[in-house]
């Protein structure tokens, strides 16, 4: 049976005749074993006569494995997108766009087919050395059926020349499928409709014989398949059942015919729960102002200035926990339904056999800096997570953006694109969790619990092998690239020596050779070199782009058990598209730090492959479950998903010491504040694990969807136009808002329309059809590739509202809470996404120094939003009162600092002065404090169990929010104030990331002590704490009448400031007391410094009791 496609059949007159439809089996006989044998023209020339029974018999088969069409236009098509994948993209600001082809981006040879560098068979012309191009599973595309191998450039002269193949000198075939009937797009052929007939699909299957052969004969009796239709077969009405019309192929139920099923609930907290705490809220609230109201009404007159501050201080407290606790009195928890999202856009059907999904696409972004702080073994594994993540492959796009344009990180990512060849199919094939290859193999776990595969141990060992491999690879890169340079500078060298000697230029003049950075291939590479020069720094290089491994197919590519290393024969080997960019980068340009390098890879993305969604990791956040996307897409594809602007999960970390010492879990705000703010109008972004809908990230409104609504019986409706989408934005100011790309302009409204939910359900007003992303995507051309590189040109930006309304927003160092922020004023909706196994992880500073630091950027980030127009005071109305509080909260909260130090010294003043904040410990005093104390601790208890919080960590937050308070916040609320009204900029340090733990001590960092100025106000509060406990303790023995009571007072103030500075003072102490003797030194000094002068402004009256005591007692 013939597989070679074509356009015509031969009539037994010798005339040819065009006939509509797909590819033709001329001249078949059907042999006694029920398998088809086609006669060539030599057989019937020999034969004579043509036999009756091959009277104009023609059969249109349906696409099987083995018989896929290929034409001229679609190797044309294959030769682009392998000349796009193979070349690295370079241009920007004044300069031309340029593709350099790269042989190899790796010393490594690589083999994924997918992946640019791919080795094929070499071209047949003389005298070239070409690759010829490679189809899926890479193997040799011939244009021609002489199968003469001739390489993409080589074919292309041939079009031009005479279009003559150069192997058997025939023309090539110009197939034209415009005018066919028959679509192809789901890889089926559609029967035609009928009465008593359904427009079915048939499923394709991958069915073989004993001699490995396609069997079409059991592929036709197992899966209940055709021929199609033709003049040699038509099914009969009643073949898929009884009856016809209710007949149904193969058993597949067509979706639609199911029960509507939600992909998600709200699942409230209990009311056993839930009641008592709002209830402890309002009576705490209501003794608050009680006990203010008192507190000021009842001043103490002998120390009126320590009343004074004391009051002041407790004022702000009361104001501040409003803030907090106010939005958390409606939390609540979610979940999804997996089963039911995989059988409304997954699930084979009559209308989608082969299964195709109708899920939209997905573009993920990572983001990184310096390699030398940031390890490429760290990226890369992020990478690999992403890359094997269980979502359909032909709509996940992964981009990394590399800010140093460091040729460390460029060639780390191809590797990591070469070990993917291994690893992603591993991870389908055993269904590995989780897909980061280091944390895989860091399980200390049984490796085989819930394995079925009895291969499973011999792939696992030779998975671990070949990764240990990859790592070493990996930590090489920097003295293999060192080496490389060296190498080939000094052959330019050599040239130059060379040049001079035969220029007869004077030998004893110096030369002058720049140390480039060379890449595999022996060309420069265009980004940061490592000895900086003109256009090759940082903050000076041309933008880059480079497709790492190409579009997929559209449908599953199965390996093959003699392909590699392991036997992958019934595992899908596509990997998704990955794309390494660096944004163009000149001095005079402001590139905004994250935020700009995230609205460069918004932009190359939008004309790349335009995911409607976008999910953001930082270097160190990888995937640890693989189905968390599909979490996400429960959300935004239910009912009513259409204005939920972004899903964020918790972020988690590893690494931690078990102690958790400094709260770096952060497990109050995420299962806490988070939740509750899942009640009100959604959570805040907090920079990493979002996936973001890209249609609200481009600064729209959330749709009205009365306004589109058509009629009861449809909820599908039409993409937007411009005016739909903004009233005030005409077509011909979308290059003032989003730059002037035609391409980005025109993919605005496909990502809108493919972003919608299904229209499935009459409630649905705002959907999209089903079916309407089966299609495959359109593969990538230089045009667009070039047009990816010119968005992430430096210039770009200007003169556009990128940065200030489209995109993340620019202007603070927390530019994620802003952004959330804007979506959220704009009327959109976020959700929180909890899911049972952790959706991400990623590692967190456990080092003192680093940790205050991180706090430090926060709340400087927080400042400004304080101080711009990002004030929640200024917002709108569509922000929700609540929500708003949360807001207020997010840029009030440094300020705390303030009033915090003041009160962590009363107590040593009180010491001091032997004076307290109140004239008497009355009943009333103390009635008041037990409340409060009371209704706190059980708000504690409460909150821990709706959150799930453990009672530790709830503790170790709260000491942690007192250390930051005195040192981080206080300096944040300084350079917060030098920037607004001096108008000093704020620079911060990327937090290290760590590459590799010590195989000894796995938190060794835990105990490196690094100097900070910020620790100086927690130590000097510490000491000065003590300092009063030992002067008060000594002044009590040593009077005539000992006041126990003042003493005790004081002193347990003091020693619950010096409760919450435990961990502080503990991580000074590191493993061995290596803490700079600078700290005790300056610390003391300035604590002694402040007791005598305090001693000497206001010296003791006298040794009685009265005079040092004035009448505090008991009552």
């Amino acid at each position: 049976m013939s597989n070679q496609p074509s356009k015509k059949t031969r009539n037994p007159g010798g005339s040819d005749s065009g006939s509509r439809g797909g590819q033709t089996v001329k001249f078949a006989r059907r042999t006694s074993s029920g398998r088809y044998v086609n006669l060539s023209q030599e057989d019937l020339d020999a034969s004579g006569d043509i036999p009756g029974d091959y009277m104009n018999y023609t059969v249109h088969i349906p696409l099987t494995p083995d018989n896929q069409p290929t034409d001229s236009s679609s190797v044309a098509v294959k030769a682009e997108e392998q000349y796009v994948s193979n070349s690295l993209f370079t241009g920007g600001f004044n300069s031309v766009t340029r593709a350099h082809l790269m042989d190899k981006v790796i010393d490594n040879e690589v083999h994924h087919p997918q992946m640019v560098g791919s080795k094929g068979s070499i071209c047949a012309m003389p005298a070239c050395d070409g690759n010829v191009m490679t189809d899926e599973r890479g193997q040799d595309v011939t244009p021609c059926d002489c199968r003469f191998r001739i390489c993409r450039d080589c074919y292309l002269d041939a079009q031009k020349d005479n279009g003559l193949c150069p192997g058997c000198k025939e023309p090539y075939k110009s197939a034209d499928y415009d005018e066919d009937d028959v679509e192809y797009s789901n890889r089926t052929l559609q029967l035609p409709p009928g009465e008593g007939r359904n427009n079915n699909n048939n499923m394709t299957m991958m069915k073989r014989n004993q001699n490995g052969e396609f069997d079409h004969n059991r592929w036709l009796f197992e899966t209940s398949g055709t021929h199609g239709y033709g003049s040699a077969f038509w099914p009969q009405d009643d073949m898929y059942g009884e009856g016809g019309d209710n007949g149904i192929p193969g058993g597949m139920v067509d979706p639609s015919d199911k029960p509507w099923k939600p992909l998600s609930r709200t699942l409230p907290i209990p009311a056993g729960i839930i009641s008592p705490y709002r209830l402890l809220m309002l009576v705490r609230l209501v003794v608050l102002v009680f006990f203010l109201q008192w507190r000021i009404v009842h001043p103490n007159e002998d120390a009126v200035w320590l009343w004074g501050m004391s009051v002041v201080c407790e004022v702000w407290f009361a104001f501040s926990w409003i803030l907090d606790q106010v939005p958390k009195i409606h939390p609540v928890n979610r979940a999804t339904d997996l089963q039911a999202l995989h059988d409304k856009f997954d699930m084979p059907s009559p209308s989608n056999p082969t299964g195709r999904s109708d899920l939209p696409g997905v573009d993920m972004f990572v983001s990184t800096a310096d390699p030398e702080k940031e390890p490429p073994l760290v990226t890369a594994n992020t990478i690999l997570s992403i890359l094997s993540v269980d979502y359909p492959v032909e709509k996940v796009a992964c981009y990394i953006s590399d800010d140093g344009g460091a040729l460390l990180t460029f060639e780390a990512m191809a590797e990591a694109a070469s070990f993917a060849d291994l690893w992603v199919p591993f991870c389908r094939k055993h269904n590995i969790e989780p897909r980061n290859p280091e944390s895989y193999f860091s399980i200390k776990t049984d490796p085989t619990k819930n394995k079925s595969r009895s291969d499973f141990v011999k792939d696992r060992r030779k998975i671990k092998r070949e990764y240990d491999e990859f790592k070493v690879r990996i930590n090489a890169l920097p003295d293999s690239i060192r080496r490389r340079s060296d190498a080939f500078n000094a052959r330019e060298e050599m040239k130059m020596i060379k040049h001079l000697r035969e220029s007869g230029a004077d030998p004893l003049e110096p030369i002058k050779v720049q140390k480039a950075t060379w890449m595999a291939d022996g060309t420069h590479w265009p980004g940061t070199w490592v000895v900086s020069a003109p256009d090759h720094a940082k903050g000076d290089h041309s933008g880059i782009l480079q497709v790492m491994l190409k579009p997929p197919s559209c449908d599953p590519v199965m390996g093959k058990s003699e392909d590699g290393l392991i036997d992958y024969s019934d595992v899908d080997i596509r990997l998704p598209m990955f794309v390494y960019v660096s944004r163009e980068k000149r001095p005079g340009y402001d590139h905004n730090k994250k935020a700009g390098a995230m609205n460069a890879l918004v932009r190359a993305s939008a004309v790349l492959s335009n995911g409607p969604f976008m999910l953001n990791l930082d270097c160190d956040h990888y995937i640890y479950n693989c189905k968390a996307v599909r979490e996400g897409m429960c959300f935004v594809m239910d009912r009513g998903g259409e204005d939920i602007c972004y899903v964020q999960f918790p972020q988690r970390f590893e690494g931690i010491d078990p102690s958790d010492r400094y709260a770096n879990r952060n497990t109050v705000f995420f299962d806490g504040n988070m939740r509750a703010l899942d009640g009100v109008q959604g959570p805040v972004y907090v920079g990493t694990g979002c996936m973001f809908r890209r249609f609200a990230l481009y600064g729209f409104n959330p749709p009205q969807t009365q306004k589109f609504e058509t009629n009861k019986n449809d909820s599908e409706t039409q993409p937007l136009n411009t005016s739909d989408m903004d009233p005030d934005l005409d077509v011909h100011l979308l290059p003032k808002r989003f730059g002037n790309s035609t391409m980005l302009a025109e993919s605005i409204r496909i990502a809108e329309f493919h972003a919608r939910p299904l229209a499935d359900h009459p409630a649905v007003k705002f959907g999209r059809p089903p079916g309407l992303l089966r299609t495959p995507r359109d593969p990538l051309d230089a045009a667009a590739v070039a047009e990816a590189v010119s968005v992430i040109s430096c210039w770009y930006e200007d003169k556009t509202e990128w940065g200030d309304r489209v995109g993340w927003i620019y202007g603070s160092v927390t530019e994620d809470v802003v952004t959330g922020y804007r979506m959220h004023n704009r009327g959109w909706r976020s959700v929180y996404c909890v899911t049972k196994r952790d959706a991400f992880r990623g590692s967190a500073p456990i080092n003192l120094t680093d940790r205050l630091h991180q706090v430090l950027r926060w709340a400087t980030g927080s400042v400004e939003i304080f101080f711009s127009r990002n004030n929640a005071f200024l917002a709108t109305r569509k922000l929700k009162a609540l929500q708003r509080l949360a807001y207020l909260n997010v840029g009030i909260y440094p300020f705390t600092s303030i009033f915090l130090i003041v009160y962590c010294f009363l107590p040593a003043l009180s010491l001091f002065s032997g004076q307290f904040i109140v004239q008497t410990l009355n009943i009333t005093f103390l009635v008041y404090l037990l409340i409060i104390t009371v209704c706190l601790i059980l708000l504690a208890i409460l909150e821990v169990k709706w959150s799930g919080v453990a009672l530790e960590e709830w503790w170790r937050n709260e000491q942690f929010w007192l250390i930051s308070g005195t040192s981080a916040h206080l300096a944040a609320v300084l350079q917060g104030l030098l920037k607004v009204i001096a108008g000093i900029e704020i620079s911060f340090t990327l937090t290290s990331k760590s590459a590799a733990e010590d195989e000894d001590d796995i938190y060794a960092d835990l105990y490196l002590v690094k100097w900070s100025s910020l620790m100086i106000p927690p130590i000097v509060i510490a000491m000065v704490n003590i300092i009063a406990i030992v002067w008060a303790f000594a002044r009590t023995i040593y009077s005539s009448v000992p006041a126990w009571s003042k003493f005790v007072g004081g002193a347990f103030f003091s020693f619950w400031v010096l409760a919450h500075l435990y961990p502080f003072a503990k991580g000074l102490m590191g493993r061995r007391g290596k803490t700079p003797t600078i700290v005790f030194v300056w610390s003391g000094l300035i604590a002694i410094t402040l007791s005598l002068l305090y001693i000497a402004i206001s010296p003791p009256k006298g040794s009685t009791t009265e005079s040092v005591g004035g009448g505090f007692q008991f009552p």
